[in-house]
């Protein structure tokens, strides 16, 4: 491999994070959420009930800044906190109803963000793109950085 193209990666993969917004502050919004609660709104809507610490490491956070993250949803009652009957330290989170609304909104509009995206893609190449995408998702959890 040359070190040319270990930088065209990095390149493409650089500009990709900015354009899908990826690097946005915590403090940026997505529907009505910041990003950090957009994606726990979503894993947690995805599972319908996950444990903190599960949560946590899909995220790959820390479970104190997971604990703020969910203190702030449970605030704005997008979450709530079940504490399990034998074992006060399990927490599992689930979402209220108005939590629901959030992730069916913040799914409805990556649907059809992704959607566009993939469209203007030539159908011919689609396939070979998704691909492509899956093995980088593979490399990078092979090769962690920093």
């Amino acid at each position: 491999m040359k070190e040319t193209e270990s930088s065209y990666l990095r390149e493409l993969i650089r500009v990709l994070v900015r354009n899908l917004g990826i690097l946005e502050k915590g403090d940026s919004v997505c529907c009505g959420v910041t990003i950090p609660q957009c994606h726990a709104i979503v894993e947690i809507g995805r599972a319908q009930k996950i444990s903190l610490n599960r949560l946590a490491e899909i995220l790959t956070l820390d479970k104190s800044t997971m604990s703020r993250t969910i203190n702030n949803l449970v605030e704005n009652d997008f979450a709530i906190r079940e504490l399990h009957s034998d074992d006060r330290r399990f927490v599992t989170i689930k979402l209220t109803d108005k939590g629901i609304g959030v992730f069916k909104n913040i799914e409805g509009s990556m649907e059809e963000y992704y959607r566009k995206i993939l469209r203007s893609i030539p159908e011919h190449k689609r396939e070979q793109v998704l691909e492509s995408l899956k093995l980088l998702v593979k490399a990078v959890n092979q090769n962690k950085c920093c």
